[in-house]
């Protein structure tokens, strides 16, 4: 059996800014949804772009009325090891103009879709776990 980890919040929010994908969780007409997108972390905030037309995007609020959780992970099948960190908070659409701007300019969507707006995800509880850690 190889050996889990748990890893403390520093470890996994630096984990998670070294990879530009991830998967976002919310509801959906009552159902649990994921959808892959790209990231960017911003201090304590997650930062993604979407439609207003889609069900997170709609469901964000200035006020942060949404929980979600934001899930990412590199997994070497060969060597079975990895990590996987998640991240549950508060999302919210990003309002202010200057960091709009900053943030389109440092985020290009993946898809060929129009992405109008910016979404925030706090990282209010953030926990990882390392599989066969390498000595560091």
């Amino acid at each position: 059996m190889a050996p889990l980890r748990a890893l403390g919040r520093e470890r996994c929010l630096e984990l998670l800014a070294s990879v530009p994908v991830g998967r976002v969780v919310f509801s959906m007409r009552a159902l649990p949804a994921i959808r892959p997108v790209n990231h960017l972390l911003d201090g304590d905030t997650i930062v993604i772009r979407s439609d207003l037309g889609t069900s997170l995007a709609s469901a964000a609020t200035a006020d942060g009325a949404v929980v979600v959780a934001y899930e990412a992970d590199v997994i070497d099948l060969e060597r079975k090891t990895g990590w996987t960190v998640v991240v549950t908070g508060a999302a919210r659409l990003v309002l202010d103009e200057e960091r709009l701007e900053r943030y389109e300019r440092e985020l290009t969507p993946w898809v060929d879709e129009p992405m109008n707006c910016v979404i925030g995800i706090d990282c209010d509880l953030v926990s990882g776990y390392e599989l066969n850690p390498v000595p560091r």
